[in-house]
């Protein structure tokens, strides 16, 4: 086909237990890919899939001997985040779409009008499905997250997006560890857009529930929001009026007619000051912990079973 896109793209695929549309997504990318791009690869993540998600890669293959199919396998499951950040760092495209799931809930069109967005100049776009598509948890989750970052751009919830190579590389060169691909990429900087869609009534597959999210949803505001500080300063201030209300209220006591049990006006007022001092410490150690997290922590490690050049 003529006038073809000359960038090199690159699709990465989590694919999971229990997944039984890998073989009709990869049809669909496919068909999108090869009308707009001369060059273009599949890197699938293995994270614990059965036969039947593997049977549907080769059996893909096998229809598109031309096309460059990747199968990194890995050593055990990892969950979604530490997966993807494996195949981006194996994906050598100009732009890597990440694809957390093979679950379609939206038209094909949508693949090349976000391609076509980072074009514009953004370097991270995002296909984000209706508010309303959103499970409560998830919502009440990004309301908290977007409350206390600081990032120019708020986080939702996202079915694919395209990053570019300049995005992956400025991520890379943070040299740390990425929990919460999200959170890092809205942090990075760089311009970011979504394209919401409307969900289109035939879907295809079953959506994706990670089951680490729990985890990665309490890294994420830790590390990226400020949110563990101001809670603990909330507390802190919570038992800062406890200790004063209990110290006027022991003083009277003490000083006053009615006296209660002996002995209980002091211990009331050395277990105030005791919490006070304890909340006060844990607030200054989040804090301390809350900058190192976000300068200085480990980078990502994963385990890779086997890489398969179909």
């Amino acid at each position: 086909m003529k006038n073809r896109d000359e960038n090199f793209v690159s699709a990465v695929i989590y694919i999971h237990k229990g997944d039984t549309n890998t073989g009709r997504f990869l049809e669909m990318v496919n068909r999108v890919f090869a009308n707009h791009f001369r060059r273009y690869e599949f890197i699938c993540m293995n994270d614990g899939a059965d036969e039947k998600a593997d049977a549907g890669i080769r059996k893909f293959k096998k229809c598109h001997e031309d096309v460059i199919v990747s199968v990194i396998h890995m050593g055990f499951q990892h969950g979604l985040e530490a997966a993807m950040n494996a195949g981006v760092d194996f994906s050598i495209g100009d732009f890597v779409f990440e694809f957390d799931s093979t679950y379609i809930d939206y038209e094909d069109k949508l693949i090349m009008d976000v391609y076509h967005k980072a074009l514009d100049g953004n370097d991270i776009v995002a296909a984000v499905p209706p508010a309303s598509d959103s499970k409560m948890v998830s919502r009440m989750f990004y309301y908290v997250y977007n409350h206390f970052s600081d990032t120019k751009y708020d986080i939702r919830t996202e079915r694919f997006r395209v990053i570019s190579r300049r995005a992956i590389n400025r991520v890379c060169a943070y040299g740390k560890t990425i929990p919460y691909r999200k959170a890092v990429y809205h942090s990075s900087g760089l311009q970011v857009a979504g394209i919401q869609y409307e969900i289109i009534r035939e879907k295809d597959g079953l959506r994706y529930e990670d089951t680490k999210k729990s985890n990665t949803a309490l890294d994420a505001l830790v590390i990226f929001t400020s949110f563990a500080y101001k809670f603990s300063m909330f507390l802190s201030v919570a038992m800062a009026v406890f200790m004063i209300a209990s110290g006027i209220y022991t003083g009277v006591s003490y000083f006053g007619q009615n006296k209660p049990v002996e002995g209980w006006a002091p211990i009331m007022g050395l277990i105030s000051l005791g919490f006070f001092a304890i909340f006060t410490v844990l607030t200054m150690i989040i804090k301390y912990l809350d900058i190192l997290l976000r300068f200085v922590f480990k980078k990502q490690k994963y385990l890779i079973s086997s890489i398969e050049k179909l």
